[in-house]
């Protein structure tokens, strides 16, 4: 039987915990890492729905992409949402482990992963903060040409509302072809500067304000916001895999209590 702390491990081995940011909390947050492990939920969120299907599902684990603890914490009460989360953790004895930005960053994380998804081929990281051991570099968002050839931002819209399930896409359309694109997963429009250095003329990404889609017009970079729940939730499948094959006598769920917190109407 697998415990917390050899899961913790494995994913230190995939998205190396030293690659996180500066302010983020990735790590074995919530729980005792000698804990034995027979089921995992995977979320992108810990959330209180999130918790109770955890336990009624008889999960000892919820691996997640967004810190359950963020910020100082100063007191753990049933008097802030954080602390009910953190109670009801506990409570139930249900340890839980983070992977934020070192998943953003590692090589087969979220970027990858959503690069795959709309069709780059070749990508690299949008932004090096390193080099692994192999002297690989990692980092956040991804760059690379489009598979197939250069297509219309209309059909690359299309293509991106199939590859992640989407109602929707907010565009801003520069009037130049998609040949040469930049993702990333999550809230990464201040990259923008960055893809155009690159030579991308397409940003996909998400939770972009205003000045952004008018700066991105006057760089004549086409603009696309697929949310940030959508763009990031692609990696959930990837760390099932990575723990199935690890521990296959492991089960391993995504969580069926989780999806975009807004809707259109």
């Amino acid at each position: 039987m697998a415990t917390v702390r050899e899961i913790y491990d494995l994913l230190d081995r995939k998205a190396p915990f030293r690659y996180q940011a500066g302010f983020d909390n990735a790590g074995f947050l919530v729980g005792r890492g000698d804990r034995g492990v027979t089921k995992v939920l995977v979320a992108l969120d810990i959330t209180p729905e999130v918790i109770r299907e955890a336990v009624e599902e008889g999960c000892q684990l919820i691996v997640a992409h967004h810190p359950v603890i963020w910020g100082q914490i100063g007191q753990v009460t049933d008097e802030t949402s954080t602390g009910r989360k953190l109670l009801a953790l506990m409570e139930n004895n249900i340890a839980a482990i983070c992977a934020h930005t070192n998943l953003d960053a590692a090589e087969g994380g979220v970027n990858s992963e959503l690069a795959r998804l709309v069709g780059l081929e070749n990508p690299v990281p949008l932004e090096v903060d390193g080099e692994d051991e192999n002297g690989v570099a990692y980092g956040i968002g991804r760059v690379g040409l489009l598979s197939g050839g250069p297509m219309s931002l209309r059909d690359f819209a299309s293509r991106v509302k199939k590859a992640l399930d989407l109602e929707g896409v907010r565009v801003m359309d520069a009037g130049v072809p998609v040949r040469k694109v930049a993702v990333g997963g999550g809230a990464c429009g201040s990259m923008l500067p960055l893809a155009k250095a690159q030579g991308c003329d397409t940003f996909l990404t998400s939770d972009l304000k205003h000045d952004l889609y008018l700066e991105a017009r006057v760089l004549g970079v086409n603009l696309l916001d697929a949310g940030h729940y959508s763009t990031e939730t692609v990696v959930c499948p990837v760390v099932k895999t990575w723990l199935e094959e690890a521990f296959p006598g492991l089960e391993v769920e995504i969580s069926a209590h989780q999806g975009e917190v807004f809707a259109y109407f």
